[in-house]
């Protein structure tokens, strides 16, 4: 593991995952505890799980290097209007200002070919072929982008509330 970190705006973990068929165990081992340590909701975790152990899969299968995954919990915004530099607290004075909440998990999957996934029809007696589409049909947002040495493919779970 690489780190797990507490930051202003909301958490953050990142693992590096050798390029073997164990690592789609780990990392969805990985991703659960996390996600769990951050008391995410259950069906958001699990959907999370899912669509991790997908792209780590797709990478492994294309891909010949370390895979990284990333888990990011953003925190909200500042309520529009509010002014953070000094308006009197409506808690009380001293009171310290409750925790952003946070409102999405996004997820990142990064291997070292640069090639972006490709979504390709998968008849019902295929064993592959249908990970992008489960993204793509799961995920509030999902996108891919180029890095120095390859690409990562990333998307974004809602968190209730």
């Amino acid at each position: 593991m690489i780190g797990l970190l507490d930051t202003e705006d909301g958490a953050e973990a990142e693992w590096t995952f050798s390029a073997e068929l164990d690592s789609v165990r780990a990392a969805r081992h990985a991703a659960r505890d996390t996600l769990r340590a951050w008391k995410v909701p259950p069906a958001v975790c699990d959907v999370a799980v899912l669509l991790v152990s997908e792209l780590v899969t797709n990478s492994l299968r294309y891909a010949s290097g370390p895979v990284g995954v990333r888990l990011t919990l953003r925190a909200q915004d500042p309520a529009p209007g509010s002014d953070p530099a000094g308006s009197p607290d409506p808690v009380g004075p001293g009171t310290p200002d409750p925790a952003p909440r946070p409102v999405a998990l996004l997820a990142e999957v990064s291997d070292p070919l640069p090639d972006p996934p490709t979504a390709r029809p998968a008849g019902p007696d295929d064993e592959g072929g249908r990970g992008i589409q489960l993204v793509a049909r799961s995920a509030q947002r999902w996108g891919t982008r180029r890095g120095k040495t390859g690409k990562t493919v990333w998307f974004e779970l809602p968190l209730p509330g």
